[in-house]
């Protein structure tokens, strides 16, 4: 006996759609929060040392985020979500800032962007071997696109500043430490909240980056007022809101698919950088950003597998009409036999 796969009902498909939806809203915002960065990185970046950077934007994010789960009265995660909370504080929110603030003092802009970017790359790979997440084909070549169009923003950006090995090397390292905390925090989305393991991911960052507190005490004494206004706005907007965002879809995608629309951030900070910076991009630099858009768009696209066809002969659901009236005719004209033989 075979069974059809009941359907699902209207407002159950609705209730998903509409999860989808906000779930993409949040990667927006984390996205556009994470472009930003970059130009308050700037600012923040001539008065403030890498790792005094990173410990002033941890502090402001930790506080808001605290303020938030207390009002919220969300509390402490299960005991499940603190292996992932320790690593991805570790890696992203600790290694991952300083030695990006310290590589992009080393290389030019254009370098940096190109190397950070094989950050989602990795996030693919890790997230295949370690979560068992598979590596569709539109995934593929979406991040191949938008790698390419991150190349291309990275080579018409490049010249205008000096490259080192080091640099090249730290470059490299924070992009390891971003793929290998995305894939550490993944699993930790399990057992607790959004809110909840951003919270404590960022402290145990903080935690991390204490030893750069007294680098920092020294130079906000004599940093000027934008400097430390922009890592205020580090701290409470990309970190404390955008890492929340983000977390809130991760918990409902894979780790590829959503490390993929972050190929969109040199695109955006293409536009940003232009709309508050007066920074005309050149004409290369807008096609690079073009192509990571088209990348995102690309990886995306879910196929469209899994559906049948309404024919046009028989409805989709239910037995043909005949059937339906031979199974309810039969008993009957069965019934009126018996009683003319009676």
């Amino acid at each position: 006996m075979t069974t059809t796969p009941v359907p699902a009902s209207p407002a159950a498909a609705a209730s998903s759609a509409g999860r989808n939806r906000r779930a993409v809203a949040a990667a927006g915002t984390s996205v556009v929060l994470w472009a930003s960065a970059f130009v308050s990185i700037r600012s923040a970046g001539e008065a403030y040392s890498p790792g005094a950077l990173a410990l002033g934007r941890l502090l402001a994010g930790s506080l808001t985020l605290g303020v938030i789960l207390l009002v919220r009265r969300e509390g402490l995660p299960s005991r499940g979500a603190w292996p992932g909370i320790v690593a991805s504080g570790l890696l992203w929110f600790g290694l991952y800032m300083v030695v990006l603030n310290w590589g992009e003092q080393q290389v030019d802009a254009g370098t940096a962007a190109m190397v950070v970017n094989i950050g989602p790359i990795l996030i693919a790979l890790l997230g295949a071997r370690l979560l068992g997440e598979g590596l569709p084909r539109r995934l593929l070549l979406g991040m191949a696109v938008s790698f390419g169009g991150a190349v291309v923003v990275g080579l018409s950006m490049s010249g205008h500043g000096g490259s080192s090995v080091l640099g090249v090397a730290l470059c490299l390292l924070a992009a390891v430490a971003y793929a290998a905390g995305v894939v550490s925090q993944k699993p930790a989305l399990g057992h607790g909240s959004a809110l909840q393991i951003t919270t404590f991911s960022c402290l145990i960052g903080t935690v991390a980056c204490l030893p750069f507190s007294g680098v920092l005490v020294s130079e906000a004494a004599g940093a000027p007022l934008p400097a430390t206004l922009n890592m205020v706005y580090l701290g409470v907007f990309p970190t404390a809101l955008a890492f929340t965002t983000w977390a809130y879809a991760l918990a409902r995608t894979t780790a590829g698919r959503l490390g993929a629309t972050t190929y969109a951030v040199p695109a955006l900070v293409v536009l940003l950088s232009w709309l508050l910076l007066d920074e005309v991009p050149a004409l290369l630099t807008v096609c690079g950003g073009l192509l990571c858009l088209a990348g995102v768009a690309v990886s995306r696209m879910r196929p469209q597998t899994g559906r049948t066809r309404k024919s046009p002969a028989q409805p989709a659901e239910g037995p043909p009409h005949d059937a339906q009236r031979q199974e309810t005719d039969g008993p009957r004209e069965e019934a009126e036999e018996a009683g003319r033989g009676r």
